[in-house]
């Protein structure tokens, strides 16, 4: 009998296209792409490896199906911005959002971080749901560089 197979990894330079589609289609579905979005989708080494931050994949038989980034934030209290979190629609239901939620807390902890942030729009449901039942808690915060984003989280690891 042959298995789905679900593998969740870290990125290499050879998932930077598959990055970049996987965000680009959930935010061209809705709302516009930004400045900010492009810099971390053309440039994920540069933006968010380079200075500290982490970028999971999600493997579905061998297809890169999901992705989210932490980055590394300059920030009295929080360690990472959890960012860039996709999973294509084609795949979505079968659990990958979740296993990918923990996958990147439990990545944010190893690296000794105590505080994620995120920010993100009501309008995207699910990802608020998961979220929340991953124990993030609204927060209001001063700044955001994004024009779509209405709500701003936080999590204590």
């Amino acid at each position: 009998m042959i298995t789905d197979s679900i593998l969740i990894t870290d990125y290499i330079p050879q998932y930077k296209q598959a990055f970049k589609n996987l965000n680009e289609e959930w935010i061209s579905k809705y709302f516009v792409m930004e400045e900010a979005d492009y810099k971390a989708l053309d440039n994920p080494e540069s933006y968010i490896l380079d200075k500290g931050g982490y970028i999971v994949m999600v493997l579905y038989n061998n297809e890169p199906v999901g992705t989210c980034a932490l980055i590394k934030m300059d920030d009295d209290k929080y360690d990472f911005e959890l960012a860039k979190m996709a999973v294509s629609p084609n795949v979505q239901g079968k659990g990958i959002g979740k296993r990918l939620m923990q996958a990147v807390i439990e990545k944010a902890k190893s690296k000794g971080g105590k505080w994620l942030y995120l920010e993100s729009n009501t309008i995207l449901t699910p990802a608020i749901t998961l979220y929340e039942k991953s124990g993030f808690v609204r927060v209001k915060r001063a700044s955001t560089p994004y024009a779509r984003c209405n709500i701003q989280m936080e999590l204590e690891l």
